[in-house]
Formats: structure tokens, C-alpha cells, sequence
């Protein structure tokens, strides 16, 4: 509406709306009043930039290692680290891992499992995820995040993925979790390494293939054997 100086206007409601128009800012003291209808079809179609804008369609070669005690002890304090270097001309937009469960992919949580679904008559459940392994401390700078036992500062939104963004030609990135064992048993931690968030930058091996990997982990129910300091102090013994 325009501003006549003469107090506010009655804007009719049986007045049938006008067509939905995509356009440009305009200049002056014209207010333009937009009733959101909620349809994702009209804000798609006037320009909604793409998530995954910027990344091109590319594969970067790498080279992978990863590191993890084969035989473990409930609560024993281990890393699970998993190295890469860019081996290509060209940097990586964003080197990340993706941790997995073998059997339910990431449906599970990273170094975790599910339970088996309720039978009848017991509460429903939020999640079936259960962890294997706590997380002390994932990769990436540890911040606020980290410090608080959270997925730390090289967490996406996306499900098991972490990030270390931009990887230079002949450099190394390395993901090291800080883990604790919990639940007794024998396990396999799977990996998958990718070149960016929004699956078109790809992360291969010299031959070629998707840059992935496991380890086979048997953690024994005895726990770990430690030593009590003078002050209290309980440190592991290796």
C-alpha cells in the first residue's frame, strides 16, 4: 500500500489475490506485502539456489590408511584413525568420512548398532541405535562442541560424516576418533571416504575405485588394567 498520510486503509478480503510474481527489489518507499502459500513449486521457480551449488562433477584420487586396536577391552580408551592424502593435481573441496555399520549402514549410529525392534507390549523406542563405542572426541578442532562430549567441530548435517574441508595436492588429513569400548563382542567398522558433502566430488583410489575400507575389532569383556596415582589419578596401562 502507499503511504497517504491519511491513516491506514481497509485492504479488502474477498478480493481474489494477484498472481504470484518472482521480481526484483524496486526502489522508493513502496511496500509489497507476500502472502506465503507454502507451495516448495513457487519458491523453486523463482531461482532457488541448488545445495549443492559449486561443486562440480570430478574424481580425486587419494590414498588411504586407517588404524584401529584389533583387540580391545571394555573400557579401554582407544583412537580410530583414518589418514589421506591427495595424491591428485587438483585440491579436494571437502575430504570427509562417513563411519558405518557393515550391517545397518548408517541407519545405526557411528561406532554403533541396533537392537532388535520391540515385541508386543513394550514401549515404542525413539531410536534402536546403540553405541559400541562412546565418542570422547571426534575430529576437528575441539571447541565448545567437543568439550561438551558433542560431535565436535568437523560434524555435518549429515548422517556418521565428518569434514576437514579443502585438501591441498600432497597433503594429508587426518580423522582420529578418541573412542571408549562398551559392549563386548566382535565387530567391523566400516569407512567411506568422499571429496565433498553433495555426492558430486568423488573420492577414489589410484585405481579407481570409491576410497573405502573396514577393520575387524574383538572387544573381551575383562577390562582394561590401569594404575591408581598418589592423587587419585587413574591412568591406563598399556
Amino acid at each position: 500500500m502507499t503511504d497517504t498520510g491519511v491513516g491506514p486503509q481497509v485492504i479488502r478480503t474477498d478480493t481474489p489475490p494477484a498472481p504470484w510474481v518472482c521480481s526484483n527489489p524496486v526502489s522508493g518507499r513502496r511496500v509489497i506485502v507476500i502472502v506465503v502459500l507454502a507451495v516448495a513449486s513457487l519458491v523453486a521457480g523463482c531461482g532457488e539456489t541448488e545445495q549443492n551449488a559449486g561443486e562440480h562433477h570430478a574424481k580425486f584420487p587419494v590414498s588411504v590408511a586407517s588404524s584401529f586396536p584389533a583387540s580391545q577391552r571394555l573400557a579401554e580408551r582407544t583412537s580410530f584413525m583414518v589418514r589421506i592424502k591427495n595424491v591428485g593435481k587438483d585440491a579436494i573441496p571437502n575430504v570427509a568420512v562417513t563411519v558405518l555399520n557393515p550391517k545397518y549402514g548408517s541407519a545405526a549410529q557411528a561406532f554403533g548398532t541396533l537392537i532388535k525392534a520391540n515385541s508386543a507390549g513394550q514401549p515404542l523406542l525413539a531410536s534402536r541405535s546403540r553405541p559400541i563405542w562412546i565418542i570422547n572426541q571426534a575430529p576437528g578442532r575441539c571447541g565448545y562442541s567437543c568439550k561438551n562430549r558433542g560431535p565436535g567441530g568437523a560434524a555435518t548435517a549429515y548422517t556418521n560424516t565428518w569434514a576437514l574441508g579443502k585438501l591441498a595436492p600432497g597433503h594429508t588429513a587426518v580423522f582420529r576418533w578418541k573412542l571408549t569400548a562398551i559392549q563386548p563382542g566382535a565387530y567391523t567398522v566400516e569407512y567411506e571416504v568422499a571429496a565433498g558433502l553433495n555426492g558430486y566430488a568423488k573420492a577414489v583410489t589410484s585405481g579407481g575405485s570409491p576410497a573405502r575400507g573396514s577393520v575387524a575389532v574383538h572387544i573381551s569383556s575383562a577390562p582394561p588394567s590401569v594404575t591408581v596415582k598418589g592423587n587419585g589419578q587413574v591412568t591406563q596401562n598399556t
